[in-house]
């Protein structure tokens, strides 16, 4: 999901992933998944590297003292879904990646992009890059835990991108920024007023 040249995913920015895209669309099997239905489970070998068609997946890792799930980030259309790097090597997947609504994705074996990697010079450059840029994001949003209030990361994501609150469900961005599904709501109604008052 893009908001102008904003990104929900900036993992991205500034690599170009063309050749990843030519590659699924070509060869790629294309699955039409279900809301609820999993492409990877967290435990088992990491195995798929997707393009989003359609649709939005989310990323969900469990808490087993409190046996509760919590959502650590979305892709959406026009993105890249997979537990990366661990598919590259079919290493246990840390996380759970779960279709949100009906998707459409366009899927590889990740074994299939690193043998990519291993016979171009340049897309091992570019999959170094993406390894960066990933780490980047999520260290980013590591870091807003400490840096923001809820409020002041909700904000953040309503300026990246607005689209969010109308796509996803209020208990997933609730779980995103790590607050109650309450307490966002209540986020929501004071934003929404301060908005009608400027």
């Amino acid at each position: 999901m893009t908001v102008g040249e904003k990104h929900f995913n900036t993992y991205k920015e500034g690599l170009d992933l063309q050749f990843l895209y030519d590659y699924c669309m070509e060869h790629g099997e294309r699955r039409t998944m279900e809301r609820g239905e999993t492409l990877e489970e967290a435990g088992e070998p990491s195995r798929w590297i997707g393009y989003v068609e359609r649709g939005c997946f989310k990323y969900m890792v469990h808490n087993d003292e409190e046996g509760k799930d919590y959502c650590t980030g979305f892709v959406f259309e026009g993105e890249f879904v997979a537990d990366y790097p661990y598919c590259l090597d079919g290493d246990k997947a840390e996380i759970t990646i779960e279709a949100d609504m009906l998707c459409v994705v366009r899927v590889i074996e990740g074994a299939e992009l690193q043998r990519m990697f291993d016979e171009d010079m340049e897309r091992m450059r570019i999959g170094m890059q993406l390894m960066q840029n990933l780490f980047k994001m999520v260290y980013a949003r590591d870091l807003d835990y400490y840096r923001y209030s809820a409020r002041g990361r909700y904000r953040q994501l309503l300026e990246r991108c607005p689209q969010v609150v109308q796509m996803l469900s209020l208990k997933d961005i609730a779980s995103f920024l790590n607050i109650t599904p309450t307490y966002l709501s209540k986020l929501r109604k004071e934003i929404t007023f301060e908005r009608k008052e400027d």
